[in-house]
């Protein structure tokens, strides 16, 4: 039988140990949940002739860093549309970074940031209209993509980007909690920047691109 005591001790110590993951929690860098940026967007895309406003609100997981988090913004402002939104990116890994649904419900364009798997990719694949992956990390992307590249290119749906050398790192250096960004895109080209800094030159490499269905 266990004695009273030993319960008592035991109720004693499972309090400790909440109070102390409490106090974790109030510790500035050591909380476990989301960090919320807030950014209005400014989008004029000549190549497309799309032109708006958004008002975004990112939730930034512990695990992601700016630079990622930055890209994923990079990704909206490239391929906005007025039914295109962030998932819940790297809390749930049955979503992609972004997506837009048609009013049924089935998932029209698919987005991935970083260096997915080819079973991902493929499986995205299978579940939306197209699929959009944009890679960063210069060299390493290079890697990455000849590691995948035998199975992916199959996937007729499925656009491929690599963003430039120090691009991603760029962008993460306009992270702020709160953000007033510009996008423009001209010609294959596109810039995002601040009020304040140079606009950061997005420049990539088209690893694959989609083939006519």
């Amino acid at each position: 039988m266990i004695a009273a005591q030993d319960v008592l001790e035991t109720r004693y110590h499972v309090r400790l140990l909440r109070g102390a993951e409490l106090a974790l929690d109030s510790v500035p860098g050591m909380a476990l949940k989301s960090t919320i940026y807030k950014t209005e967007l400014q989008i004029a895309d000549m190549d497309r002739h799309y032109y708006a406003d958004h008002a975004l609100t990112i939730a930034c997981h512990p695990s992601e860093t700016d630079e990622r988090m930055m890209v994923r913004i990079a990704a909206f402002a490239l391929f906005a549309s007025e039914r295109l939104e962030f998932c819940k990116g790297l809390s749930d890994t049955d979503e992609p970074d972004l997506w837009s649904k048609d009013y049924t419900g089935a998932v029209q364009t698919w987005i991935e940031v970083g260096q997915p798997d080819e079973r991902r990719i493929a499986k995205a694949s299978s579940r939306a209209e197209e699929v959009i992956v944009i890679a960063y990390g210069g060299r390493t992307s290079e890697i990455w993509w000849q590691g995948v590249r035998g199975k992916v290119e199959r996937l007729r749906n499925v656009t491929v980007w690599s963003l430039g050398e120090g691009v991603a790192a760029s962008l993460g250096a306009l992270a702020e909690r709160t953000m007033r960004l510009q996008c423009t895109v001209q010609d294959r080209a596109a810039w995002i920047g601040n009020t304040v800094s140079e606009p950061v030159a997005v420049e990539w490499t088209v690893f694959k691109a989609p083939e006519n269905v």
